[in-house]
């Protein structure tokens, strides 16, 4: 496990290629000087020690020395102590649709990518609760399990889209099938289900699914992506759209938000429905839901000491720089008896 302290120095790396740039640009205004002065073969007479290969490892090894410095400033920390602790929270998960429908842009920059969004605040929001995550359209496939670990929850958030599930449709009823699976803590008497969707293509009948799964104990919130007015889907390639979806009749077919079927699913599982377009209302909503809610104690392994790691990138950082300060811009006489550098 790490952490890293100040990624702000991150923007320090765009000083590399700055660099570079610089460096070619020099070598470039060089050469127009000295063709100015001499011909190609006179100058390498006057100048038989030149070695443009030494320039190279030179720039090369200042620009790994600026890398490790700014990774340095990041101040990169390891976990070194595993420890089990105490924890009371929520047990979490978070059911996101990934049919086609999603990549609709009524809501910016499209309905996947504003669920992933609100999933993440969510999550930056949460203390001690426990999360889970779900992914499905035409079925359901469990992402993450129960976990603590939220930069893995975060990460695997990151990596869903809507080609991860070859069937599409919107099986809600599957999701919340699913999750009742994840709940495996008999103790835990607040277990909490977030279904992210815009409703579409709904399948199955979720309904009396959720009414099933409130006598288990669990509170089903809806979070509605989209809008009403709805939008087209739009099919891209490499980030370019070429087309948008067609019915079998040839139009361009309109996707809409269907809060109906949301509404119905959280009414019947003891949970609201909440609108999702505006982030920072639905994260706070749901920190109060959730912070309303009674916290059970549970076992936990988490890191408990982290030891800075900053001194291993200094130490690269001036070892770098040492030897570019050590390799000098004409040939050394050794070196030139093994005709490394010929140029």
């Amino acid at each position: 496990m790490y952490i890293l302290e100040e990624k702000i120095y991150f923007w320090l790396l765009l000083v590399i290629p700055i660099v570079i740039v610089l460096f070619f640009a020099v070598i470039l205004w060089k050469k127009a000087i000295q063709k100015r002065f001499a011909d190609k073969e006179l100058l390498r007479k006057l100048t038989p020690d030149q070695s443009i290969q030494k320039s190279f490892l030179k720039i090369i090894m200042l620009s790994l020395a600026l890398a490790c410095f700014s990774i340095a400033l990041v101040n990169p920390k390891m976990g070194t102590k595993l420890e089990k602790i105490k924890r009371e929270g929520v047990d979490v998960v978070f059911a996101i649709d990934v049919s086609k429908s999603m990549l609709a842009e009524d809501i910016a920059p499209s309905r996947i990518e504003k669920s992933k969004q609100l999933v993440t605040q969510i999550v930056n929001n949460l203390t001690s609760d426990r999360i889970g995550i779900i992914a499905y359209a035409a079925s359901a496939f469990p992402q993450l399990p129960i976990t603590t670990d939220f930069a893995s929850a975060k990460m695997f958030l990151q990596s869903m889209n809507t080609d991860m599930l070859s069937s599409q449709g919107t099986a809600i009823n599957e999701a919340i099938e699913l999750a009742k699976t994840y709940y495996n803590d008999q103790d835990q008497t607040n277990r909490v289900l977030f279904i992210i969707s815009d409703g579409e293509d709904h399948e199955g009948d979720a309904v009396s699914i959720a009414a099933a799964a409130a006598e288990e104990g669990i509170k089903i919130f809806t979070i509605g992506v989209g809008t009403s007015k709805g939008g087209p889907i739009p099919l891209k390639k490499n980030g370019i759209v070429e087309s948008y979806k067609k019915n079998n009749k040839g139009e361009t077919v309109i996707t809409k938000l269907n809060t109906t079927i949301l509404q119905e699913i959280a009414n019947e599982a003891n949970g609201i429905y909440i609108d999702g377009r505006d982030t920072k209302a639905v994260v706070t909503n749901v920190k109060k839901l959730i912070g309303d809610m009674n916290k059970t104690e549970f076992e936990a392994k988490q890191y408990a000491d982290f030891k800075d790691r900053f001194q291993w990138f200094l130490g690269a950082g001036l070892f770098f720089l040492f030897l570019d300060v050590f390799f000098l811009e004409r040939k050394t006489s050794w070196l030139k008896k093994l005709n490394l550098f010929s140029t």
